[in-house]
């Protein structure tokens, strides 16, 4: 935390010459002939009482003692008598950290900006921030910018989310958890869109590393895959206790083959993206949630759970929408349930969410209403892309199931009639989700668990066919699985290592890291760990409703050679090293020569390269001259 210093103010007016001479008094010269007698009288009418209101014993016991008289003197006034010392007027501490400029219509940073250290900044290497900050070394983390939506299961509009605040400690005004100066926090944080729960839990894992002095940059990186694997293992377990409750023990055991066979589980369970906490959340309160035939049923718990998802990501409403109000159709005490549970649980929550929002974003803010007014009101997540209506029926779902999906349809026909509110509550989702023109997979992740329940039901009624159904699902799921969690797209995260080099080296005051790739393409400051100067292209929204906007990466893309002679006009502006895709590498090749950068690593990244995206990452450093 900031040390919030103390100041005080250097008296005026009286007492400021006692004060230089270290409170000795000094002589005065005596009055001039015929002046001595009006300046005694003049003491003598200042001696003499003067009359005073009347007031209680009370109040003239506190009334503040008069001030000394003074004396006119050739120059200031002094105090007559013995010089006293001087009392400085001490002024409260107040905690003080400049608020993040914002962009040029978007809040965080003018298009462009130098992402330079600095004191208003907070060490974004205390809260993972960028991708693959919590998947495996493959994965890229939607935090750090994601990959391109036609490639890739998560979009690029999931921006640095949960991890980049809690780098930051607790967000752009203020400086709480404040661990070194340094980070950056993207455009989402400057418009309040993003809610501090989810990056609390990882301000405080970082905290406490750096209290036992163990916030090695290493550490950084897995601690919070770790935690995530941890409740994603807690979450898997309470689904196949969930279905032997319901079920018996052999249902159950194939429900939680499916959900461990699954290569979208595998991909996504460790990241820490809200859309992954969205789902352990779900799947924790689908525990307590009082279907037909539940012993573990809670009407309390399930709907603080619910409630705890919303204020993580507020989309979390969509799925449980059909099961709360079926819950509440069979309800017998419907008072009881509105007054009892739903109304305290909502209150609670929502309370608890205003004040840690408050004390994140210093002032009062519902981030909950301000994400549903840009991603449904103003659907203005159409800036990071838009698919066709029917993307979720056609390629969204498909793919995340993968050879899941005719075990799946199989298990709709065959499930009880009791369970056809969890297949409502699939395509309810789906069908919402297919109303907004944004779409990427993580979005529909929160469904998988219900329909790996549906799967389960499917190889368990299989007979001659059951060992060879369950051996092809294990082998189809677990070589995409491989391949996306460590082959696929991990240049990006390979290359934080060479940049986490600079930070040992002896010129790193002096080093400047370029990143000209599609912005958040990798990790930042959380991959790093140290104050080292740092800059990527930006591509916050416009926010202005200007419809002619075009954001800085795309600038740079429309002509690269042309926006690096005018961004770098005077060779003391050049970056000492310069990150980009090798698709790039044949159009900048004469700015490189004649700047004098040198090729010093090259980096595979991915077998399908496809637009902006080279299949290998080259990085150059810059000769001196």
């Amino acid at each position: 935390m900031l040390p919030a210093g103390t100041r005080s103010d250097a008296g005026t007016g009286t007492g400021t010459d006692t004060q230089r001479r270290g409170g000795k008094g000094r002589r005065r010269r005596p009055a001039p002939e015929g002046r001595e007698e009006p300046r005694r009288a003049a003491r003598k009418e200042e001696a003499q009482p003067q009359p005073q209101p009347q007031r209680s014993r009370k109040r003239r016991a506190a009334a503040p003692a008069p001030p000394p008289p003074m004396e006119a003197a050739a120059g200031p006034l002094l105090p007559r008598g013995r010089p006293q010392a001087v009392r400085l007027r001490r002024r409260r501490s107040v905690l003080r950290c400049r608020r993040d400029p914002g962009p040029d219509g978007a809040g965080g940073g003018r298009a462009g900006a130098e992402l330079r250290p600095g004191a208003e900044q907070l060490r974004a290497g205390r809260v993972l921030a960028g991708a693959g900050g919590g998947a495996p070394p493959g994965l890229r983390i939607s935090f750090g910018g994601a990959k391109p939506a036609l490639c890739s299961p998560a979009g690029r509009a999931s921006g640095r989310s949960a991890a980049e605040a809690g780098a930051r400690g607790l967000g752009p005004s203020r400086c709480v958890l404040n661990v070194r100066s340094y980070g950056h926090l993207t455009w989402e944080w400057a418009q309040r869109l993003r809610g501090s729960a989810y990056p609390l839990l990882l301000a405080a894992i970082y905290k406490a590393l750096q209290l036992l002095g163990k916030d090695d940059v290493q550490l950084l990186i897995w601690i919070p895959r770790l935690v995530q694997a941890v409740l994603a293992a807690f979450a898997d377990v309470k689904l196949y206790l969930l279905v032997r409750h319901l079920e018996n023990a052999e249902t159950a055991k194939y429900v939680y083959f499916c959900q461990l066979c699954s290569w979208f589980t595998w991909y996504s369970c460790t990241r820490t993206l809200t859309n992954t906490m969205e789902t352990l959340l779900t799947i924790f309160a689908l525990y307590y949630y009082p279907i037909k035939g539940s012993k573990t049923g809670s009407s309390c718990k399930y709907l603080t759970l619910i409630a705890l998802a919303i204020v993580i990501r507020p989309t979390a409403a969509i799925p449980w929408i059909p099961l709360v109000f079926s819950h509440f159709l069979r309800e017998q005490r419907k008072a009881d349930l509105i007054l009892h549970n739903c109304i305290p649980v909502g209150l609670v929550t929502l309370g608890i969410s205003l004040i840690t929002d408050r004390v994140f974003f210093g002032e009062w803010v519902l981030v909950q209403l301000n994400f549903l007014k840009f991603n449904v009101l103003q659907n203005l997540g159409t800036f990071y892309g838009s698919h066709p209506w029917h993307w979720y029926l056609t390629q969204g779902l498909p793919i995340i199931l993968g050879t899941h999906l005719p075990f799946f349809i199989h298990g709709c026909v065959l499930a009880p009639k009791r369970y056809r509110i969890f297949l409502m509550t699939v395509i309810w989702t789906v069908l919402v989700y297919s109303t907004l023109s944004h779409k990427e997979f993580r979005f529909i992740y929160p469904v998988l668990p219900f329909c790996m329940f549906f799967c389960g039901f499917s190889l368990k009624h299989l007979k001659a066919w059951k060992k060879s159904a369950a051996s092809f699902l294990l082998v189809s799921n677990l070589l995409p699985a491989l391949y996306t969690g460590l082959i696929h797209q991990r240049g990006t995260l390979d290359v934080m290592s060479h940049v986490q080099e600079l930070c040992k080296d002896s010129n790193q005051s002096q080093a400047f890291v370029f990143i000209m790739m599609p912005c958040h393409s990798t990790p930042f400051y959380s991959h790093v760990h140290c104050p080292l100067k740092m800059r990527f292209l930006q591509c916050p929204p416009d926010l202005t409703g200007n419809e002619s906007y075009i954001d800085e990466a795309d600038v740079f893309y429309l002509n690269p050679l042309g926006w690096l002679n005018k961004e770098f006009y005077n060779d003391t502006l050049l970056p000492s090293h310069l990150i980009f895709f090798s698709v790039l590498e044949q159009e900048i090749s004469s700015f490189l020569a004649l700047k004098g950068y040198e090729k010093t690593a090259t980096i595979f990244h991915t077998h399908v390269p496809q637009g902006r995206v080279g299949s290998h990452i080259y990085i150059y450093r810059r000769g001196l001259k």
